[in-house]
């Protein structure tokens, strides 16, 4: 399995050595592979860190979340662009980046601007991105309109149906499923069928929103697979099919090299 979305770096896991023993525990429980999206200029340099640790395991993408933009984020938003003005990179995004207007709405206008130019930056380096979208999807698809056919996974989808069509109409993006498919009154289930096997990938977005049975607790990569059972008992697949598809899924999408 390809944990396409977890922020093991963070500080949450600093009593476990920074993050190490939580990556070998996921790669002990099946994930062969994480991605770690960037946050700000703040967490580049613990992500890079841990991410070095496991050069064969872990892939990085780099961008700026859209949480973080302010009147006085615009120096650390270019101290965070300018990691890809290095020939070497390797980053296989550009990510996690976005609109989130579920807290607070002051910096919508901001926040289109940022995306969009992050966005720009990927359809020019030819990456893909990942899309951070909370009570702002009006608003990301505006910014998507203008760059068509830049790969993308829309990270931590809750949406409903109506989102899924409204999504697929101006591009066929992924999505990326957590452990919120798993909650009691997740309705996230019903809407897994219109989007298909194909389109979905694995992700836990640790620390948060930890699957159940797990939940109330710190999340981390070592349970994506409560989420990946879950997801084969909505579509009617087995679990070793659904990590072998969101394997697929995740490799074409990054370019990566499937385990």
């Amino acid at each position: 399995m390809i944990d396409t979305h977890t922020h093991l770096y963070l500080p949450e896991f600093d009593p476990d050595g920074g993050g190490v023993a939580a990556v070998q525990r996921a790669l002990a429980n099946g994930v062969h592979h994480m991605i770690f999206p960037n946050v700000d200029h703040t967490t580049v340099q613990p992500m890079e860190a841990l991410a070095a640790q496991f050069p064969e395991q872990i892939s990085v993408a780099m961008g700026f979340h859209p949480t973080e933009v302010n009147d006085h984020s615009d120096e650390a938003l270019e101290s965070v662009l300018e990691r890809f003005n290095r020939a070497d990179h390797g980053y296989v995004a550009v990510g996690e980046i976005g609109i989130d207007l579920y807290w607070d709405a002051t910096y919508r206008d901001k926040q289109m601007q940022v995306f969009d130019r992050q966005v720009a930056l990927a359809q020019q380096l030819n990456l893909p991105i990942i899309i951070h979208c909370r009570e702002g999807l009006a608003e990301t698809l505006e910014v998507l309109s203008g760059h068509p056919g830049v790969p993308a996974v829309f990270h931590s989808f809750s949406g409903t149906a109506t989102d899924v069509q409204a999504i697929r109409r101006l591009g066929d993006y992924y999505f990326g499923i957590n452990g919120i498919v798993t909650f009691k009154n997740s309705k996230l289930r019903e809407v897994l069928p219109v989007i298909g096997l194909d389109r979905i990938l694995l992700e836990t977005d640790s620390p948060y929103l930890a699957p159940v049975p797990k939940r109330g607790r710190r999340n981390e990569s070592a349970y994506l697979s409560y989420t990946c059972a879950h997801i084969a008992q909505a579509l009617d697949r087995t679990a070793t099919e659904v990590s072998d598809v969101t394997t697929a899924n995740a490799a074409a999408l990054f370019r990566l090299s499937p385990a």
